[in-house]
């Protein structure tokens, strides 16, 4: 996917004590611990799981 748009998650708050389902969104994202990093495609589904744990994760798009 050259081509392809991406962006950079970053996961800035803890997953502990928050919402049924937002650790496992996390852990969908390839996120285990604050400050780790993910550069992943931006697609809707990918979209979809970053506004569930927005509050947790900071995006960066990538060119």
């Amino acid at each position: 996917m050259p081509d392809a748009i991406q962006v950079k998650v970053t996961q800035v708050a803890s997953a502990a004590g928050r919402k049924p389902g937002q650790k496992e969104t996390l852990l969908g994202l390839g996120l285990k611990g604050i400050g780790r990093s993910r550069v992943l495609a931006d697609t809707p589904s990918t979209r979809g799981m970053i506004r569930k744990v927005a509050h947790l994760v900071r995006v960066e798009k990538l060119a």
